[in-house]
């Protein structure tokens, strides 16, 4: 019987019995794992490669999310009725396409929707060419383009890295020096470990940051929820910039007006933008914004689940998870109805010690014996089992995550479970949500 066939068959009857296989092994994957447990329609959970929480709901098998050729063999194996893929890397290396070339159910943008986030440059450069709000920009393939463009901007300046950078390849400079400095380092890979053939100089905005989150089907963007990151390592936001420290999710947080505003004029525009450029995005559009005194303006694009956004979001979410993924690749999200629980979310990260530089891996964790107590999540975002004792794989290790009606009640009760988790070097924000309590 042919795959297409085989594959139409099989979706048929999803609604009986469903296979899913999410790749990917931080923390946004097992909460991805963990919400899709809560569906009546998923009968199997196989995660790739998963983590030491993840293995608790899921079963595991080693892939390299760096490696297409490997996921695809892998898919092929496990013939999964549907693929989730997490990170961002894969999405960058078109492995939706892969999939979707040999009729796999998948969800997710292809490859050339992704540079959405796989390239600063071109987000910059799409934005302007559809009228999305943005900051002032350059765009510099060498230090002497970056000399000469710091001439138009006033102090403070961000320096951004074009490509993937895992939340670490944005630096606030406080004099040209400092922004030659950090350019330098970004073409030369001393900052990220490889080298940029383009960095990104921009004005530097004030206001709140908020994470705003769209489910796109190729012709529509409807809103999911609103969130706000911590991504400086210091209490206060100081220090340098992580892949995030913790997040909250309210109700209050944006205005059902500003809400439906950002649908319109920045969601709707990069759906409407894409396809009439030929690259249909479908998935998840994940927009990073500052609430400046000009309004607001896109400071980033994901085109994935962000992290640690997505901890705090899953435990608000009350629609079935799989609607959402339907909808996305079946071009129906204009009939979906997105429901989250009232109230407040948030998620604390539990980091290494001397992330986000270098950290030890392979410490023992003690005190992840009492998960769901007082209606406290904590998912795994780099974790592993060792000689039967769960260890640190990671720089960012735990989320511990929980919901209320009260996001100070929510906080309250993730730092009290804080107390009781421990592992040699282990750090955390004692501020998560800091501004929304001043307000």
């Amino acid at each position: 019987m042919p795959r297409l066939e085989v594959a139409n068959k099989v979706w048929g009857a999803l609604q009986n019995e469903m296979k899913v296989l999410v790749i990917g092994g931080g923390g946004r994957e097992h909460a991805l794992v963990w919400a899709l447990k809560k569906s009546s329609s998923v009968t199997e959970i196989v995660a790739a490669p998963g983590n030491g929480g993840i293995a608790s709901l899921a079963r595991c098998l080693p892939v390299d999310v760096n490696n297409v050729h490997a996921m695809v063999n892998l898919v092929a194996i496990e013939q999964p009725d549907l693929t989730v893929v997490g990170p961002e890397v894969p999405l960058a290396l078109g492995l939706v396409d892969e999939l979707e070339s040999r009729k796999f159910r998948v969800f997710g943008p292809r490859k050339a929707a992704a540079q959405l986030e796989s390239s600063k440059a071109f987000a910059k450069e799409f934005m302007q060419r559809h009228g999305i709000p943005t900051a002032e920009h350059a765009l510099c393939r060498s230090l002497d383009q970056v000399r000469e463009s710091l001439l138009a901007f006033s102090l403070p300046v961000v320096v951004k890295a074009s490509g993937l950078a895992a939340g670490k390849g944005v630096v606030i400079c406080d004099t040209r020096l400092e922004a030659e400095s950090a350019a330098a380092q970004m073409f030369s890979g001393v900052l990220l470990g490889t080298a940029e053939t383009e960095v990104v100089v921009e004005e530097f905005l004030t206001g709140e940051e908020v994470s705003f989150f769209a489910l796109c089907d190729g012709k529509r963007a409807i809103q999911i929820a609103a969130a706000q990151d911590h991504k400086r390592v210091g209490e206060g936001d100081t220090g340098p910039n992580t892949g995030g420290m913790g997040a909250y999710s309210t109700d209050g947080l944006l205005t059902p007006a500003m809400q439906h505003w950002i649908i319109q004029n920045v969601a709707q525009k990069v759906v409407g933008g894409m396809a009439s450029e030929g690259t249909p995005f479908k998935g998840i559009l994940f927009i990073g914004l500052m609430m400046s005194p000009r309004g607001p303006m896109v400071l980033e694009f994901n085109t994935r689940w962000g992290d640690p956004e997505t901890e705090a979001i899953m435990l608000r979410l009350e629609t079935d998870i799989l609607d959402l993924f339907n909808a996305s690749i079946d071009g129906t999200a204009d009939a979906l109805v997105i429901r989250l629980k009232p109230g407040a979310s948030a998620t604390v990260i539990a980091a290494s010690g001397g992330y986000p530089g270098k950290y030890v891996s392979g410490v023992p964790i003690t005190g992840l014996d009492r998960d769901g107590e007082d209606g406290v999540i904590v998912f795994h975002a780099g974790t592993t089992t060792k000689d039967g004792q769960m260890v640190t794989a990671g720089g960012r290790v735990l989320a511990v995550t929980a919901e209320s009606a009260d996001l100070r009640d929510a906080l309250h009760k993730i730092y009290e479970r804080l107390k009781t988790i421990s592992f040699d070097g282990m750090q955390y924000r004692r501020d998560i949500g800091h501004r929304a309590l001043r307000s």
